[in-house]
């Protein structure tokens, strides 16, 4: 449909592009914003004019209820020519305005580059391609600076383009454009700027595999409109990343044309939460790994916030009279709001209780979730282990020995169950680390009790095994094991261990699958009767 159709549809309606409903006279009506869809368009270089590289395309007619201004000049470290007079735009005619800039994979030169330029270790390729997309936002950040533009929302732009590809022939190199993607959020978060994705279905499954970030808004495009509801489609539809769709977009040769979802005004909207890759322990939301402990004196619980280089901070209390519960696990996102949770097993009745986060450190109203569950004898969090992008939990029966995959359904509760072993009775310790063997799936650890072995049981990423390796020996003269996930910032997950004398040690992995030295990250632990 061309722009002079969609137009006059659009008026046939009473909703003209960048208006409300006319009145009689077709003048447009002053409506609340949470009543009624906005209606406005988004630019950038192509509206440049071609003397400064642009394709000479018009700016948006007639009036306005918003813009979403191109921060650059269609692939990252480059500048939207034209951005402060499109800016200026903007604020002459009064209308409100976000900006949205480019994410892509690094070339072999910006890789060089910028490895180093971010929060993440770049001993490892996972930090290396983080610390690039962390570049990548911070590049716009400061155009937005040197302009004097501050946009309370900046979108990131993920899809295939011919320039600059993403590689996307294999499952490990979707991984890795994560990573950059990753990176780029945590670099706005970091500025204290919100984001939300802007893609389509098959785009963002093409370069991520079809990545879950539930808590992560979303601008959806319908590419070229082919019907008038298919805008409308977009805010109603799941969206291609499980977010919620505040924007969506159609386009012609001409114009790219937008609406808002729902009751969205396009006002500023909360910093997402950490959407760290596996994690189950960032519990504050600032993309470092944190720890959770109880005290066993008081039955406090604290948070023991990660530095992302391999320390924890002095602990907060975050909840009292947690001594009633028996079985403490960080979940990770059980809820599918982009905060990670806590599951608590009451000891006295055996339900088991979600404890939601609220992506800050704190606590959303607690949810029971399960009952009966005091017929095990350990309760393990894994992450995703069955492959769907939702967190899951494991469970040893007591008296078999047996291990049940509970299967999360990504909204808080569960899926049935399925036996994924036997003979687990054989194990003084079961963590549930992340991705330990950087195969992108789920493993488990186990401390087999006779032996002290520490064996690695990697994930198939079907809910399954490969068979077992052992990665250790001598672990039985630690009182307590843990895993974080990833502590010192290389993207690797890590070990932390008690010993009888109260000193709590990080036993860092490498991306190769061995062990760095032992680093002791604090001591008095032995006060401290649930690690998580």
């Amino acid at each position: 449909m061309s722009a002079a159709v969609a137009l006059a549809a659009l008026a046939v309606t009473g909703s003209a592009v960048g208006a409300g409903p006319a009145d009689a006279a077709g003048h447009p009506r002053a409506v609340p914003a949470a009543t009624l869809p906005l209606f406005g368009s988004d630019v950038s270089w192509p509206q440049c004019p071609t003397s400064m590289g642009g394709q000479g395309l018009p700016m948006p007619a007639g009036p306005q209820q918003f813009l979403v201004v191109g921060l650059t000049f269609g692939l990252p470290f480059t500048e939207n020519p034209c951005l402060a007079d499109q800016v200026a735009w903007a604020t002459a005619n009064g209308v409100p305005a976000q900006g949205y800039t480019m994410a892509a994979f690094p070339t072999a030169a910006q890789l060089t580059a910028y490895r180093g330029s971010g929060p993440w270790s770049s001993t490892t390729r996972a930090g290396q391609l983080s610390n690039v997309g962390y570049a990548e936002a911070s590049y716009p950040l400061a155009t937005l600076n040197r302009v004097g533009f501050a946009p309370p929302v900046v979108w990131i732009d993920v899809e295939p383009r011919p320039r600059q590809p993403w590689p996307t022939s294999t499952a490990a190199q979707q991984r890795e454009n994560r990573y950059v993607v990753e990176g780029l959020m945590r670099g706005l978060r970091d500025a204290g700027v919100a984001y939300g994705l802007y893609s389509y279905a098959s785009g963002w499954a093409q370069v991520t595999g079809s990545w879950r970030l539930p808590g992560v808004p979303v601008w959806a495009t319908a590419g070229t409109l082919d019907y008038l509801e298919e805008a409308l489609d977009r805010c109603t539809q799941p969206s291609f990343s499980a977010g919620k769709v505040l924007l969506s977009q159609w386009y012609d040769a001409v114009r790219d044309q937008d609406r808002t979802c729902g009751t969205y005004a396009f006002t500023a909207f909360p910093v997402p939460a950490s959407s760290l890759s596996g994690s189950t322990a960032d519990f504050n939301g600032d993309w470092d790994n944190d720890v959770l402990a109880r005290v066993r004196a008081s039955g406090e619980l604290r948070l023991y916030a990660g530095t992302g280089s391999g320390s924890l901070r002095e602990g907060v209390r975050v909840g009292t009279g947690w001594q009633v519960f028996n079985a403490l696990e960080t979940v990770g996102d059980f809820t599918g709001d982009g905060a990670l949770d806590v599951t608590a097993r009451l000891t006295s009745t055996g339900e088991l209780w979600l404890y939601r986060g609220n992506g800050t450190g704190g606590w959303l109203p607690r949810v029971r979730v399960g009952t009966a569950w005091d017929v095990f004898s350990s309760i393990v969090a894994p992450g995703d282990f069955n492959g769907d992008q939702r967190v899951d939990l494991l469970a040893r029966e007591r008296s078999t020995g047996y291990l049940w995959l509970y299967p999360g359904n990504g909204v808080g509760g569960f899926l049935p169950r399925v036996r994924v072993g036997s003979g687990w009775n054989g194990y003084s310790a079961i963590l549930g680390p992340g991705d330990v063997n950087g195969d992108g799936v789920a493993d488990l650890l186990a401390r087999e009790a006779s032996t002290g072995y520490l064996w690695l049981y990697p994930g198939d990423g079907r809910g399954g095994w490969l068979p077992r390796v052992r990665i250790g020996t001598g672990w039985n003269a630690m009182t307590a094991l843990m895993s974080p996930g990833d502590l010192n910032g290389d993207r690797v997950p890590d070990v932390l261990a008690r010993d009888a004398t109260g000193n709590l040690w990080l036993y860092p992995r490498t991306a190769a699958g061995g062990w760095l030295p032992r680093v002791r990250v604090g001591t008095g632990w032995n006060g401290l009767d649930a690690i998580l």
